[in-house]
């Protein structure tokens, strides 16, 4: 039977709040939150993940980093946010002693901070469509994607017949073809340093990846494709919002706790 706490922790001198979903296993989930959102979750979507995990058995921890939601401090984005990584892990350890393993979780810029901080002191990691976007051109989709995409329509009898009928615009049809024609980009700064991060890491590593998620498609694109720890969801968002998508990010992550 789990049940709710909440609670606070230190982190360099902030007061930090979070959230615990206990339960009586031995490994423990961290729950990461990405970009400005609070521990909540769209819509509720992390509380709602938290206790459907716990009723597992797993206990789940997820808090609001500094400066976000009910925690003091500033804001200090992503890219630094390491030490308020650490410093709920630890504070995860003390309040659920019997927890000896810890996997985190993050989806968005949430799995690139733990990426970048090889692991922050996690046992294992779920990374969930990693951010690699650095400005507004490497959010445009990979070439391979719109090269898949035209070849999809051309599959499509209803497509070929719209092109045959002039219902498509040319203009923007060659503009298409041209930027599917081009090679894809070199990786990102941020992918670059994200991919030494985690090669410090030596626990295991769960990517997955949203098969209708931009970011996911950006990220794809920028690693190396013969990485067998990654997953893809086909047809999922970007939060796997869908019930089939939700209940595949499920049992991945039941999957990556029981190993």
């Amino acid at each position: 039977m789990s049940s709710r706490l909440h609670l606070t922790f230190n982190c360099e001198g902030s007061t930090l709040a979070a959230t615990l979903d206990t339960a009586p296993l031995t490994t423990g989930l961290l729950l990461v939150s990405g970009g400005n959102e609070i521990r909540s979750g769209a819509f509720r979507g992390q509380t709602q993940l938290a206790r459907s995990i716990a009723k597992r058995g797993f206990p789940v921890f997820r808090y609001d980093r500094r400066g976000i939601g009910d925690s003091e401090g500033d804001n200090l984005g992503f890219e630094d946010s390491e030490p308020d990584i650490r410093a709920a892990l630890e504070a995860f350890r003390a309040i659920a002693p019997q927890v000896n393993r810890v996997i985190g979780l993050g989806n968005c810029d949430a799995a690139s901070s733990l990426m970048l901080a090889g692991g922050a002191g996690c046992d294992g990691l779920i990374l969930s469509n990693p951010w690699t976007i650095e400005d507004d051109k490497d959010s445009a989709p990979p070439p391979q994607d719109i090269r898949a995409r035209y070849a999809e329509k051309l599959r499509n009898p209803r497509e070929v017949a719209r092109l045959l009928r002039g219902g498509v615009n040319l203009r923007k049809l060659g503009g298409g073809m041209m930027r599917a024609m081009r090679p894809a980009p070199p990786p990102s700064n941020l992918a670059t340093r994200m991919h030494k991060g985690l090669k410090r890491f030596d626990g295991p590593v769960h990517i997955l990846l949203a098969g209708a998620d931009r970011t996911a498609k950006v990220f794809d694109a920028a690693w190396p494709a013969d990485d067998q720890r990654i997953s893809r969801c086909a047809g999922a968002s970007h939060a796997f919002v869908e019930t089939t998508s939700r209940e595949w990010l499920e049992e991945r992550i039941l999957e990556a706790l029981r190993a």
